[in-house]
């Protein structure tokens, strides 16, 4: 006999993303090729020269976010001496973009393998992130549309009710702006 209630399971449980199912075994198949390719190549040279590939990757990485953070800050701080002078400009600067894609890149040459190296290398080029820019504001624009439409506000629009012993139960709120002519029922309270 069991003495506590037992909480019934959701049977109307949303399905997991795609990103949620497979981003940890990609995750782990890039680890494992890291690693191999690392074994491969100091088999056919030397760990010396894995370790001096790490190093250079690491160095070439930091100068380029180090690069890319004083150029996104130097394009801020133009921007707001022009909205603070009166002066906007009528579009943005060719230069100022692809920033976060350096950024990236040279994160990905800091993270010690030759693959996130080889990707951060082709981050860098200015054609690449042209293609990868436009493709993540395409796919960006496509999820906007299909969001549901609303305010964030209202989505995430919560209500708390205290019960006479103290207990707080949350709970959403759901407005039915349709009521129409149809004479509605009263809803039962709310028990424990």
């Amino acid at each position: 006999m069991t003495t506590g209630a037992q909480t019934p399971g959701n049977p109307a449980r949303p399905r997991r993303s795609r990103l949620r199912t497979f981003l940890p075994l990609g995750l782990a198949a890039w680890l494992v090729l890291e690693i191999w390719l690392l074994i491969v190549v100091a088999g056919a040279s030397s760990g010396l020269v894995v370790f001096l590939v790490l190093v250079a990757g690491f160095v070439l990485g930091s100068v380029v976010i180090k690069r890319a953070g004083r150029r996104a800050f130097r394009n801020l701080s133009e921007t707001l001496q022009q909205q603070q002078s009166g002066v906007m400009p009528a579009e943005a600067r060719p230069n100022s973009e692809g920033n976060g894609l350096m950024m990236l890149g040279g994160l990905l040459l800091m993270i010690p393998g030759l693959v996130s190296d080889a990707v951060g290398l082709l981050l860098l080029l200015p054609p690449v992130q042209k293609a990868v820019s436009r493709t993540a504001e395409r796919t960006f624009e496509r999820k906007l549309r299909e969001a549901d439409p609303g305010t964030l506000g209202g989505a995430f629009q919560q209500a708390r009710m205290h019960r006479p012993d103290g207990k707080v139960v949350q709970g959403e709120v759901i407005r039915d702006d349709d009521r129409g002519d149809a004479a509605q029922e009263p809803r039962p309270p709310l028990t424990h």
